[in-house]
């Protein structure tokens, strides 16, 4: 099984949380549900640190104190996504800065709730329960 790691980074403003998120460039994904920022480990590189390096890779920011979300099997590809939940750095302006995504944006709950690929919805859900607890 395919392995692969990305953050959920979060922030909140006066009216809400927010979370990071990114869209899959290319016009045959211009439907396509938005994702967290992921990728593929390098041989011997740990998840975490992957996940990390693919956030900075596509949306330019630099993950801080992370925590595991645990992992989602995809339905249909057989690929593990690994995902960790951060506090955003408090200046962050996310932008494109891989050729694999056209946006990268911080939406609402709802908003994101909507738009993420389904499979990984629970990382949302798992990110609420995990800041109730705080």
């Amino acid at each position: 099984m395919k392995q692969t790691a990305g953050t959920l980074l979060y922030r909140r403003n006066e009216k809400a949380l927010e979370v990071l998120l990114v869209h899959p460039s290319g016009n045959y994904n211009r439907k396509a549900p938005w994702s967290i920022p992921k990728g593929l480990p390098d041989e011997g590189e740990a998840l975490e640190d992957a996940a990390r390096r693919e956030t900075l890779e596509e949306t330019g920011i630099t993950a801080g104190a992370l925590a595991s979300l645990g992992f989602i099997d995809y339905t249909k590809s057989r690929k593990r996504v690994h995902c960790f939940a951060g506090p955003a750095p408090a200046q962050a302006q996310p932008k494109p800065t891989s050729w694999e995504v056209d946006r990268a944006e911080f939406l609402s709950l709802p908003e994101a709730k909507a738009l993420i690929h389904p499979d990984q919805k629970v990382f949302i859900d798992k990110l609420e329960g995990l800041l109730a607890l705080q």
